[in-house]
Order: structure tokens, then C-alpha cells, then sequence
């Protein structure tokens, strides 16, 4: 006899990139697939100190089970990290996830129903719609304004009468992911007035936030709309992805249905995992309480980023052929190009990784067909090194250019 699975394990797909990134292993490629924040950004020496203390002090406590919340003075750091003026955030609102890839998957277990309607952009994080897509829900594209998606999602949407009303809406408002787009201020004022109208709740992830180039972005919609706003938040862009940080912000208890949705996470939490790793927590926890200075080593990985960003768009300008669109992104790890017309990034891939150079088509971050996606890259620039930079878009663009010439 078979074994038989679940009927939800239909929903379950791959990760696109998480497969590339097995293609650019091979010696030689300069991949501008992955979605990795830069070794070079890890503060290992302070890491390697703060663990030495943990073990030295607090060892039996750190290989302990520990409480399924998170540690409250990480709860407490993490809620005066990211509160605001008219959102002052209590560590009681804040769950610690095993990164915040968990988040995503708790927050589909207990906000989504099979044929719900969940409001997503076109294009959006992939990890996300893995997360989402085990529970059934109905993916709606979120659309844009005429303008396009750099003046981001449509507030109109979220009460629209002739559609059935949303259960969740997700968004990466700042530097998104594949995009780079971020929104103004007005846009998530507009966003949050919808969302006090209606009866959508808004997932806001928010991983790249800390890394902008030219200006900060403006303050999360969850500033604005704290009632109907549950925010996600990651250390793996601003300290090392390997400790697998990340964590929830839930509404503030006068807000109707928080307390609900606060313990109904907890409750998907232990059922998961029971909690996040107590080292990790207790690591950089000691890290903090060492002196290290979290938003000057911030600052230090901004610049070392924003040199590569800049160095990936002078060098998309000098090589990339005609017909090519983007934007220079002002956050984030990523520029979103189109390719001319004729040119098909994933078919082409392939010859791309023999040509030496790696990415991801935009097809990846889309729920379902769209004009133009096919023509479409995400191109990762913080791992690579100007110069290997320089390099990659080279090779790209010779690429490109060999497979529209085999096109035509």
C-alpha cells in the first residue's frame, strides 16, 4: 500500500531560487540569484565573544527548554527597536519566531481559511506564497494604481463591494522583495485609511527596512493602522540569517480580536516547534549587553551596500542591451529588470548559468499569468563584490544578447 498524503500537500511547491542556487555551486559562476545578506556584514568576532559568555554563565539555562513567548528582555529590546511615535509597542504584543519565514507560516494558520481571499502584489515574495499557499487560500493579485507598481497597491481594493471582502492582505511596503519598490508615506496613509474602513487584516513584513541608501523609509503602516496591522520583523538581514531570529507584532490588546490572535499564535507556535532556539535568543541578548552597537553596524553594512549598489547600476547601464527597464532601488538587495522583448528568462537560465552567471526569473514571484513576466530578472547585488559586479552583468548582458539573436 501507498503511503498517502495529505490533501494540502498539493498546495506545497519548491522554492525556485532555493533550486538555482543549487546551479550556481558549480566553480565559476558569479550568482546574482540568492537573496543572501553579505558574510562580510556578520559581526562574528562580537558573535564569538557574547557565545563564549553565554556558555561561560548561563550554559545549563541556554540548552534548557525555553518559554514558547520568547525571552522577555528580547521581547522588550525588540518592541522598543521598532516603536514609534503613536505606535508604542509592549513586549506582551511580540512573539519570537524561528526566523521570520515561521511567521509567515503561523500567521497562515490562524488568520487563513481554504477559499479565502488573500490580497498579494504582483509580483511578491515568494517565501510568502509557499507559506500561504499550504493553507488553501485563494490568491488574489493586489493591482496597482494606473501608474504601476512603483506607486505601489490600490487601497481601493481592500473595499471593493464587487469582490468578496479579503481575509488578509500581505505587503512588503518597504524595498520589496523582488522589486526593490518602496511606498511613500501618502500610499501607506491611504492604505491604512482603507484598511479602517474595512475588515482586512494586513499582514506588513518588513525585512529590509533597516537597509536604505539615500533616505529612511517612511514609518511602517502599522504606525497608522496599529489595530488592523500584524508586523513581522527579522534579524537575518541586520545581524546573520543562521540564527534564525525573527518576529510578530500583534495588535495592541484594545484592538478587537488581538488577545485572540495572540493566543492562537502561541498555541500554532508550540505546536510547531514549542519555541525558538533559547541559545540564539540568550546570544544576542549578551551581544546587546556587551556594548555592541547594533545601528552602527547597521550603518557600516548600508555603506558597504550601497557601493555595491551602485556599482551593479553603472554597470547594468554600460552593458545591459536596448530594450532593458529597471530602477535603481534606494533599499533592499535586489534590482527588477526587463528584458526586451523576445527575451525569456527562464527558458534561458539554463545557457545563462553555463555562460557563467546566475538569476531569477520574475515568473517565480507571480500567482498567475502576466504580460510581461517572462521578460523579467531579480538580480541580488549584495554578495558580489564591485568588481565581480562588473563582471556578472557582463557576462548577462552577452547572454541576453546571444539569446535574442537565437529568438529572432
Amino acid at each position: 500500500m501507498s503511503i498517502q498524503l495529505a490533501d494540502r500537500t498539493r498546495h506545497m511547491t519548491s522554492s525556485a531560487i532555493r533550486d538555482i542556487l543549487k546551479l550556481t555551486e558549480r566553480p565559476g559562476v558569479l550568482s546574482l540569484a540568492g537573496g543572501l545578506p553579505s558574510p562580510e556584514g556578520f559581526p562574528l568576532a562580537a558573535l564569538r565573544q557574547a557565545s563564549e559568555r553565554v556558555w561561560q554563565t548561563q550554559g545549563a539555562q541556554a540548552m534548557q527548554y525555553a518559554n514558547s513567548e520568547g525571552l522577555m528582555p528580547l521581547r522588550e529590546w525588540m518592541a522598543r527597536r521598532i516603536s514609534r511615535p503613536g505606535w508604542a509597542v509592549s513586549a506582551e504584543q511580540v512573539l519570537v519566531t524561528t526566523g521570520s519565514q515561521q511567521g509567515l507560516d503561523l500567521l497562515g494558520k490562524v488568520l487563513l481559511d481554504p477559499g479565502s481571499r488573500l490580497l498579494v502584489e504582483q509580483p511578491t515574495y515568494l517565501g510568502a506564497l509557499q507559506a500561504f499557499s499550504v493553507y488553501g487560500p485563494v490568491l488574489t493579485p493586489w493591482p496597482g494604481d494606473e501608474q504601476g507598481l512603483e506607486q505601489g497597491p490600490d487601497p481601493q481594493a481592500l473595499l471593493d463591494a464587487a469582490q468578496p471582502m479579503p481575509q488578509a492582505a500581505y505587503l512588503v511596503p518597504s524595498y520589496q522583495n523582488p522589486t526593490g519598490a518602496c511606498l511613500s508615506e501618502a500610499r501607506r496613509r491611504a492604505l491604512a485609511h482603507a484598511l479602517k474602513a474595512g475588515h482586512t487584516t494586513l499582514i506588513e513584513d518588513n525585512p529590509y527596512g533597516e537597509l536604505w541608501y539615500d533616505a529612511p523609509p517612511p514609518d511602517p503602516i502599522a504606525v497608522h493602522a496599529p489595530h488592523h496591522t500584524v508586523y513581522l520583523g527579522s534579524l537575518s538581514k541586520v545581524l546573520a540569517p543562521g540564527l534564525r531570529l525573527g518576529f510578530v507584532v500583534t495588535p495592541p490588546d484594545e484592538a478587537p480580536g488581538a488577545q485572540a490572535l495572540r493566543t492562537r499564535l502561541l498555541q500554532a507556535k508550540q505546536a510547531t516547534d514549542l519555541h525558538t532556539p533559547g541559545f540564539n535568543q540568550r546570544l544576542v541578548l549578551q551581544l546587546l549587553q556587551d556594548g555592541f552597537d547594533l545601528d552602527a553596524h547597521v550603518s557600516k553594512v548600508r555603506q558597504a551596500y550601497k557601493a555595491q549598489r551602485d556599482a551593479m547600476a553603472a554597470a547594468l547601464q554600460r552593458h545591459l542591451p536596448e530594450g532593458c527597464v529597471w530602477q535603481v532601488p534606494q533599499g533592499g538587495m535586489f534590482f527588477w529588470v526587463q528584458g526586451p522583448e523576445g527575451f525569456d528568462a527562464a527558458a534561458t537560465l539554463p545557457a545563462a548559468v553555463e555562460s557563467g552567471v546566475a538569476y531569477v526569473p520574475g515568473a517565480a514571484f507571480y500567482t498567475e499569468g502576466h504580460a510581461s513576466k517572462g521578460r523579467q530578472m531579480r538580480l541580488s547585488f549584495v554578495t558580489l563584490s564591485p568588481d565581480q559586479l562588473e563582471e556578472a552583468v557582463s557576462r548577462l548582458a552577452a547572454h541576453m544578447k546571444v539569446a535574442l539573436v537565437q529568438a529572432s
